[in-house]
């Protein structure tokens, strides 16, 4: 029995583009007829364009594919196989630290309200960060430039983190920093090494609060001068910067809102 293109098509539920792709990588050879210039497929190339979609249902290209139907031996088959397993593997892995992460900043979004203007004592998270604008300024140096476009790559595991200094906050200057950081956990998965400009920030006993920031230029130090009064309330000493991080921004009240998560490290 010969099918026409169409027909072909039609059974197979591809295009004709592509069956006439495949039959320029020589996985089919359909026969022409010399009067009207149709293409006509028997059910020995209905096998092969069969193999094809097999192979395609893997997550082959069809580069991939014409090779593997019309040009591969045995071993050449087998290794290709194994290349595809490796390859489904390794994004296995990547769509369970996706599905960890995506769940870890749902609960930071889903608590961070709980936490607006309230303060409890916990240990902070263990940071890798690194600082790469100063109030409204990027630092543009060459060194800044490439560790932040390899950085860029490590998200959504990482998170932007701010700093506010210890001098800053207690001096009511509304100076303060900003960059990204990588709990030690995806630090050690992603092989990030502590060399400066990145440092280890390590987990201590802080003051632990949120705070939310609404419209262009809102974000401020003076935001977490409650933390301050808190801790000079009960006899808190505070040792170190504050640091946090940007949770989420939505609309909120008609304007877009920061949601913020922020330690504030005081002396065991």
């Amino acid at each position: 029995m010969r099918y026409r293109i169409g027909n072909v098509a039609r059974i197979l539920g591809i295009s004709r583009d592509l069956l006439r792709y495949y039959e320029k990588k020589g996985v089919v050879h359909p026969q022409k007829d010399k009067v009207n210039d149709y293409r006509y497929y028997d059910t020995w190339d209905i096998n092969f364009l069969l193999d094809c979609i097999w192979y395609k249902q893997f997550g082959f290209g069809i580069d991939q594919i014409a090779h593997m139907v019309s040009d591969c031996d045995y071993d050449a088959l087998l290794q290709q196989l194994t290349d595809k397993s490796d390859d489904i593997e390794q994004s296995l892995l990547h769509q369970e630290m996706l599905l960890r992460r995506i769940r870890e900043h749902r609960g930071q979004i889903s608590r961070v309200r709980d936490y607006i203007g309230k303060c409890d004592i916990c240990q902070s998270p263990e940071l890798l960060c690194y600082l790469n604008r100063f109030n409204a300024t990027f630092d543009d140096s060459q060194e800044l430039t490439m560790l932040s476009q390899s950085w860029l790559n490590y998200m959504p595991f990482t998170q932007r983190y701010f700093e506010i200094t210890q001098e800053d906050l207690l001096g009511k200057r509304d100076n303060f920093a900003w960059g990204f950081s990588l709990t030690t956990d995806y630090a050690q998965i992603f092989e990030i090494t502590e060399e400066p400009p990145v440092t280890r920030l390590p987990s201590c006993r802080s003051i632990h609060s949120a705070f939310k920031s609404s419209g262009r230029g809102g974000f401020t130090p003076r935001h977490i001068d409650y933390m301050v009064e808190y801790a000079d309330a009960n006899g808190l000493e505070i040792c170190g910067n504050a640091r946090g991080n940007l949770v989420c921004s939505v609309l909120d009240d008609g304007q877009l809102t920061g949601y913020f998560e922020v330690w504030l490290p005081i002396r065991d």
